[in-house]
């Protein structure tokens, strides 16, 4: 889904990244569109030329420098704080049509699990709940509707 700015481009890439839901060539890809737009820095142009099949090593060499040079929040891989940016953009993402409540629910659920950040805690019981519909009062609909409300509170005063 694209979005207009690059470095929130580069911002999403590199959360989704840090919890494997993103591959080196989409962050790479996000650092050369922020050359193109004019965005520019020392380290993100050396990062825009890291190869895809690097290693994650030199990857992360580069990311943590140029997200700090652009003022950009660096996310370790596997930690919370990674989650939560995650979470946010794909809520983001639902918001713009990108993909249905159920897709984004599910993804909760399969992605960061019962386990993961308590920020997704909300999203992945409603998957639970569109798995048991026919037991309960609520349509499809309604799950929706609760699925967009939370991915709303989510992207409340960010982005």
């Amino acid at each position: 889904m694209p979005v207009d700015d690059p470095l929130t481009r580069l911002q999403d890439a590199t959360a989704l990244w840090s919890i494997r839901q993103g591959t080196a060539a989409e962050v790479i890809e996000a650092a050369c569109d922020c050359l193109v737009a004019g965005v520019d820095s020392p380290s993100l142009r050396i990062l825009a030329g890291v190869s895809p099949s690097a290693g994650s090593q030199e990857l992360i060499q580069w990311l943590e420098p140029t997200l700090d040079e652009l003022g950009l929040t660096y996310f370790p891989e596997g930690g919370q704080e990674g989650e939560d940016a995650a979470v946010r953009v794909m809520a983001t993402r639902l918001l713009a049509d990108a993909l249905s409540a159920r897709e984004l629910a599910r993804w909760a659920h399969s992605v960061i699990g019962h386990d993961g950040t308590p920020l997704a805690e909300e999203l992945v019981m409603l998957d639970d709940v569109y798995d048991t519909l026919e037991y309960g009062e609520e349509t499809e609909a309604d799950i929706d509707a609760r699925v967009l409300a939370e991915a709303r509170h989510l992207t409340a005063g960010h982005h």
